[in-house]
């Protein structure tokens, strides 16, 4: 189901009065077998797993693996499937990540420009075509408010290209996040403490120590945003 305007604005509205777990109840009904959530296996993915897990096994928990990520993100989403019993629907680009330097070089040395094309080839395609065969009508994912200047005037839902997308934990601050692990015995990545806001391609993720800002941390500095949640330029072939 698509959503118009005026029903985003109210359920944006409604959303103020729930928690994390109603939001994700109201998602479900809502939407039933076209609802799906995606992972990166990072720092505080264990959160919207677990929330979301508890409202139901059923809904697809989508994983881009890009074949750059930190050897712990790996070890990380091995520990959570596991404990948290569930399997991940895991999806990669349509060329290796040794045919893509092949082609193109380490695109993510190369400009701003090039990472768009990365970001295209890693993370975008795969999501899209994610979404596609799980036929899903609206994406949940853990994005917050406090993560970067970028996702500061997000709502809890929005329309990206008639997708609707659903934010159940976007107004929960670092304490709240970081504390919902040990109240729910949930394990920390292993590299939680050791200077990293985040995580993403090892290639790309800066600590905080070696930057000036959070948005300079990720993507070799060319923003927080990986590519799976903004829309990226139209009429550009990266699959040649």
């Amino acid at each position: 189901m698509k959503a118009n305007l005026n029903q985003i604005k109210q359920w944006n509205t409604d959303f103020e009065a729930m928690d994390a777990l109603g939001r994700i109840s109201w998602a479900w009904e809502k939407f039933g077998t076209g609802l799906v959530t995606s992972t990166s296996f990072g720092l505080q993915s264990a959160v919207m797993i677990h929330l979301v897990r508890q409202v139901s096994e059923e809904i697809p928990i989508i994983f881009v693996d890009t074949g750059y990520l930190f050897p712990g993100t790996y070890q990380y989403a091995l520990t959570l499937q596991a404990e948290l019993g569930f399997k991940a629907h895991t999806y990669s680009a349509r060329k290796s990540p040794a045919f893509q330097e092949a082609q193109f070089g380490k695109l993510w040395e190369q400009g701003p420009q090039e990472m768009v094309q990365y970001n295209m080839l890693n993370k975008k395609e795969p999501m899209d075509r994610a979404l596609k065969e799980l036929g899903a009508t609206a994406w949940m994912a853990g994005l917050r408010r406090g993560q970067s200047s970028s996702r500061e005037g997000l709502s809890f839902i929005e329309d990206q290209k008639g997708m609707t997308k659903v934010y159940p934990i976007l107004d929960w601050d670092d304490r709240k996040t970081y504390q919902y692990l040990p109240q729910n015995q949930l394990p920390y990545h292993p590299l939680e403490g050791v200077g990293y806001d985040s995580l993403g391609d090892w290639h790309s993720t800066k600590k905080i120590s070696e930057v000036d800002s959070v948005d300079e941390a990720r993507h070799g500095g060319h923003g927080r945003e990986c590519g799976l949640h903004i829309d990226l330029p139209e009429g550009l072939d990266f699959n040649v």
